[in-house]
């Protein structure tokens, strides 16, 4: 359908819904610890048992196991109990070796934990408390929230704070929604008060604020990229190939790092990557990394905290608004 409107209407509309532009040529000069090149955030994602399935009663079930399809696509209304044990392999194995694994190299990392997914296998929060790991709220359920109403999205929203609060002793200061956020999360958020950041953003290789609600709020992206769900999807063939997507990404990030340091999300989820052998790809990474230097393996509190005291966000003066900063040749 062709528009009648004039064609300066579309740039306008973009403008006012979407940046673009972001940090541009002029990044800003921040400085990790220890004069790091990349700051490296592995974030686990903790869903089981949180998915749609009939043995929940929901009325749908997840498609998204071993395989990115449904298992009995003729009939829909056969309960998947492939799929469910997917996910049983996430909370009862996956997660305790990529446990494991992180407390073998003194790594701190962020749990996407689902409230429900924590309430029904408490230990995993008692270990996320016990280690010093963060926990960032994925949410109640793992759910599309654009499907909800507002009342249902706020309501799961604190019905997340208050079961992670619970199992991990602390509540979430970040968030980071399943797939798409609905338009009004953010401000959900922001209204709560209580979140230092989210992460429903795909859309840079560093932190930046945002204007919600007149306040400035701080979004630090994530990836897709770096992600052990190309393993169900499209992408990764084997353990080696994902090892080595992830190196070549840190050396070509470690080297932009040494005037303009980055930062690297690593998407990891226990069913998939807690696997044998692929479990191993994450340690060549690590190694790889640890060797080379320059890596600052930290949760995403830490990040979020950081660059705000950094780039002078938390007092509104950023570095990119005052003009300190350096372009990219």
């Amino acid at each position: 359908m062709v528009s009648d409107r004039p064609a300066s209407y579309a740039i306008e509309k973009q403008r006012a819904s979407r940046d673009l532009i972001g940090h541009g040529r002029y990044t800003p000069q921040i400085q990790w610890p220890g004069g790091a090149r990349v700051a490296v955030s592995l974030v686990i994602n903790y869903e089981a048992g949180s998915e749609n399935s009939f043995a929940a009663g929901d009325p749908t079930q997840e498609g998204i196991g071993e395989f990115a399809m449904p298992i009995n696509p003729a009939n829909p209304a056969v309960r998947d109990l492939i799929t469910e044990s997917t996910f049983e392999y996430e909370s009862r194995a996956g997660i305790w070796r990529l446990a494991r694994l992180l407390d073998e190299f003194n790594i701190k990392s962020t749990f996407y934990a689902c409230g429900m997914a924590l309430k029904l296998n408490p230990a995993v929060g008692e270990y996320i408390a016990e280690a010093g790991h963060e926990p960032c709220s994925h949410g109640w359920r793992w759910e599309e929230l654009w499907r909800l109403t507002e009342e249902q999205e706020r309501e799961h929203l604190h019905l997340a704070i208050d079961a992670i609060r619970e199992t991990c002793g602390t509540r979430p200061v970040g968030w980071f929604s399943r797939g798409a956020a609905s338009e009004r999360t953010r401000r959900l958020l922001v209204e709560e008060g209580g979140f230092l950041y989210d992460s429903d953003a795909y859309n840079d290789d560093l932190p930046y604020t945002t204007n919600v609600l007149g306040k400035q709020h701080l979004v630090l992206p994530y990836s897709f990229a770096f992600n052990d769900m190309r393993f169900v999807f499209p992408g990764f063939s084997d353990p080696m190939s994902f090892a080595n997507y992830l190196t070549m990404a840190f050396d070509d990030l470690w080297e932009e790092g040494a005037t303009h340091p980055k930062m690297m999300s690593i998407g990891l989820h226990p069913r998939w990557v807690g696997q044998p052998g692929r479990t191993r790809a994450l340690r060549i990474f690590i190694e790889h990394t640890l060797k080379k230097g320059g890596a600052w393996f930290a949760p995403r509190k830490d990040i979020a905290k950081w660059w705000l005291e950094q780039t002078g966000a938390a007092s509104g003066k950023l570095l990119t608004q005052t003009g300190v900063g350096m372009p990219h040749s």
